[in-house]
């Protein structure tokens, strides 16, 4: 009788990828991605290439720590004591649904240990008809609180400033809204691109249809990254484009959010 030998190879592989992050960096005590003190956890990779990002090193999955879930989880809990009632954990990016398998383990891990557990995401690689759909919603039993970047309401004009389109990502709040997920909507305010009347009316016109979104938060648009686009020989589109004034960014609070 010839015995088979099973090759598990392929099976250690898919286990290993679900179970590692590739980390770009990390933020001990975070204030501003999300609710209380946050442990936020900055992933590589990303498919978008905004004309504002400050974080141009987090776009390749290459370079990097390559850490496990349980490693990086181990360190998060070393700061509870400090997250008070409200915070928890933060995944950011780069993209962090580019790595959607060992983001969900991670969150799942968190959720055991009663940890809030908070997504920032500009939504680039959602689709409901994409094989990904499905681990989108394993993934969202275990967030609690989405941060939902919206750089343009208008396609073309996102399209532009990111160099993709924006229907899938407005397509993402809406399927948020259908779960019942809390949402927040981060919205960067660039002079010149996004801080017109008619697409901050727009924008706020699309938010009043989302009754699951609990805040939004408009962050001015600053040059301080423009260093590492530099550094990394990319030219940087929009060098003669000035922070918004505090009395623009004062308007465009009082149009999304009052």
């Amino acid at each position: 009788m010839v015995q088979c030998k099973v090759d598990n190879t392929q099976t250690e592989s898919s286990q290993l990828q679900d179970n590692m992050l590739q980390v770009h960096s990390i933020e001990s005590f975070g204030s501003v991605d999300g609710p209380g003190i946050r442990f936020v956890i900055f992933l590589k990779g990303c498919a978008m290439r905004c004309q504002y990002c400050h974080n141009p090193d987090t776009w390749s999955r290459a370079g990097g720590q390559l850490r496990s879930v349980d490693d990086v989880l181990a360190q998060a809990q070393r700061y509870r004591s400090y997250w008070g009632e409200n915070g928890g954990i933060t995944v950011s990016g780069g993209e962090a649904l580019l790595q959607i398998q060992p983001l969900t383990e991670l969150f799942r891990k968190a959720k055991d240990l009663d940890i809030n557990t908070c997504l920032d995401t500009s939504a680039q690689p959602f689709s409901r008809d994409s094989s990904s759909f499905a681990a989108f919603e394993e993934l969202m039993k275990y967030t609690d609180l989405i941060l939902l970047d919206i750089k343009h309401i208008d396609n073309d004009a996102h399209k532009q400033l990111t160099g993709w389109g924006n229907e899938n990502i407005l397509d993402c709040a809406r399927y948020l809204l259908d779960i019942g997920k809390p949402v927040w909507i981060r919205h960067v305010l660039v002079p010149g691109i996004n801080d017109d009347d008619a697409s901050l009316h727009k924008l706020r016109a699309f938010i009043d249809t989302l009754s699951n979104v609990e805040r939004v938060d408009v962050l001015p648009y600053h040059s301080l990254g423009v260093y590492k686009w530099e550094q990394l020989g990319i030219p940087y589109a929009l060098t003669d484009v000035k922070s918004p004034t505090e009395e623009s960014v004062l308007h465009a609070r009082k149009v999304l959010t009052e």
